[in-house]
C-alpha cells in the first residue's frame, strides 16, 4: 500500500486570497551548506487561483529530478505573476554568518520582484527587517505552492550558477557537486586549495586555509 505523499497546495494562499491580499509571494532558498558559492533565493508571486497544468508536479525541489526542475522553473519563469532572485555571495557568507547571508538573499529577491508583494509566505524563516505582512511554514515547500515554486526557481538558478563555476574553477567538481561537501569535492579542496568562491568560514575550508599557512 502506497504511503500518502504531501503535495504543497494552495491552501495557505487561499486563506490570504480570501482576506483581500492579492500578491502573495513564496519565498524559499538554496545553498546554505555547501563549502562554496553563494546562496540563492527565489521569490514568486503565482497568479490567484490558478489552474496551470504545471502546478500539479510542483514540489521541494529536492524531490525533483534535474529534467523536471528545469521544465518547471522555465513554466514558472513564464507564467507566475512576478519572479525575483537575490544572492548572498560567499564573503557574506563569511562576514555576516550563512543565517544573515539568506536572509540578505531573500530581502533581494523581494526587491528584485517586478510586482511588490503584499503578503509573504517564508520557508523557515522570518525577515524582520521587511514591513510586508508575512508568515513563516516550517517546511515550507511541502505546504504551500508559492514557496515550492521559489524552491525550484532558486535551485535551478545556482546550479547554473555552479556549472559556470566548473569552468572558471575547473578541478573540484562543481559541475556535479555544486559545492556540498562531497568526498571528491573535499579530496580535490585538500589538493587543489581554496578556489575564490570557497566559504573560508566553513570548517572544512577553513581547515585548508590554515594547513597552508602553517
Amino acid at each position: 500500500m502506497k504511503a500518502n505523499v504531501q503535495r504543497p497546495t494552495f491552501t495557505e494562499e487561499e486563506k490570504l486570497w480570501r482576506k483581500g491580499y492579492k500578491y502573495i509571494a513564496g519565498i524559499d532558498e538554496v545553498g546554505r551548506g555547501p563549502l562554496a558559492g553563494p546562496v540563492v533565493a527565489a521569490a514568486v508571486i503565482l497568479s490567484p487561483g490558478s489552474k496551470a497544468s504545471w502546478l500539479s508536479q510542483v514540489k521541494d525541489s529536492k524531490k525533483l529530478s534535474p529534467r523536471k526542475r528545469n521544465f518547471l522553473s522555465d513554466c514558472i519563469q513564464k507564467e507566475a505573476v512576478a519572479v525575483g532572485i537575490g544572492l548572498s555571495p560567499p564573503e557574506v557568507i563569511d562576514a555576516r554568518g550563512i543565517i544573515v547571508a539568506t536572509r540578505l538573499a531573500m530581502h533581494a529577491a523581494i526587491e528584485n520582484l517586478p510586482q511588490p508583494p503584499d503578503f509573504l509566505l517564508i520557508d523557515a524563516l522570518s525577515l524582520p527587517e521587511i514591513q510586508i505582512p508575512q508568515m513563516s511554514l516550517i517546511k515550507g515547500d511541502n505546504i504551500s505552492l508559492s514557496i515550492a515554486a521559489a524552491s525550484i526557481v532558486a535551485k535551478v538558478y545556482r546550479d547554473n550558477f555552479m556549472l559556470k563555476c566548473d569552468s572558471l574553477y575547473p578541478g573540484y567538481g562543481f559541475a556535479r557537486n555544486k559545492g556540498y561537501a562531497t568526498t571528491e569535492h573535499l579530496m580535490k579542496l585538500r589538493r587543489l586549495g581554496c578556489s575564490p568562491i570557497h566559504r573560508s568560514s566553513f570548517a572544512p575550508v577553513r581547515e585548508v586555509l590554515k594547513r597552508n599557512e602553517g
